[in-house]
């Protein structure tokens, strides 16, 4: 059993959890033996089970578990870093824990997640300039009103997200399959191919910019600067995005482990 099939268990329509028909099925697991398993395995790889579900929606508690396990593990890890290990001891856990949930964002992004839409900040709409043409009396005077330009601000729906406030984080070039068409081989093989888009480099998704993390830890400290998060910092800011898919991929090999 794979850490895929557990996600019935939470929306499970009835108490038996399997593939196919108890009665064609004689090892089917019950709602029971599910349950042991799934504790056995929060237990034995708690930081990728729980990842998992947060990344599949299932719990906001398990993703803030995921999150706080990531930034104790970051905490052990961080003095290896020398512009880390400078960190003040009320300043570092922050630092950490900052680090923690930018990595949980990128490792449960996909081609169906959203992000906010970067034009309007995510509200939908933007302050414009307008100029409209209204009558006016001149001051001073009782004669007839005259037609003048006047410029107002006002609020316009934002055209890049339709007034949504998000946008899809799909690939624009392979819109999240992963693949793209290959010019160059098509042009020498005179038949389309499809090859990993260069774009996201397969994953059919785009990434979180690291300067988003970059501009988060800012708010907390500015011994970092730029250069220094380009140089070492981001390449642990990257180890922590890994570790998140070690770890889901440990919880799966021990989930196996005990339902086989």
């Amino acid at each position: 059993m794979n850490l895929e099939n557990t996600v019935k268990y939470h929306f499970a329509k009835s108490t038996m959890i399997s593939d196919s028909p108890r009665a064609t099925a004689s090892d089917s697991l019950t709602g029971t033996d599910i349950m042991a398993a799934m504790g056995m395995t929060q237990e034995r790889a708690a930081m990728g089970y729980s990842a998992f579900l947060g990344k599949m929606g299932i719990s906001n508690n398990d993703r803030d578990r995921a999150v706080a396990l990531l930034a104790e593990y970051a905490l052990t890890k961080c003095d290896k870093v020398a512009a880390l290990r400078k960190l003040g001891a009320g300043v570092k856990p922050l630092v950490m824990r900052q680090l923690a949930i930018f990595a949980f964002e990128d490792y449960s992004r996909s081609a169906a997640s959203v992000k906010q839409c970067d034009c309007c900040a995510g509200t939908g709409f933007l302050q414009a300039d307008v100029f409209t043409n209204k009558f006016r009396k001149p001051e001073g005077k009782m004669t007839v009103s005259g037609m003048v330009k006047v410029k107002e601000t006002v609020r316009v729906l934002c055209k890049k997200c339709n007034g949504t406030g998000t946008l899809s984080a799909a690939c624009s070039d392979c819109h999240g399959r992963g693949k793209a068409m290959n010019k160059e081989l098509t042009d020498k093989q005179g038949v389309p191919v499809m090859a990993d888009c260069k774009r996201c480099s397969g994953r059919g998704y785009e990434r979180i910019p690291s300067t988003e993390a970059y501009a988060a830890i800012s708010q907390i400290t500015d011994s970092i600067s730029l250069d220094t998060w380009k140089k070492s910092v981001k390449p642990f800011y990257d180890q922590l995005i890994t570790k998140f898919d070690i770890e889901e991929a440990w919880a799966e090999r021990q989930l196996k482990e005990i339902t086989r």
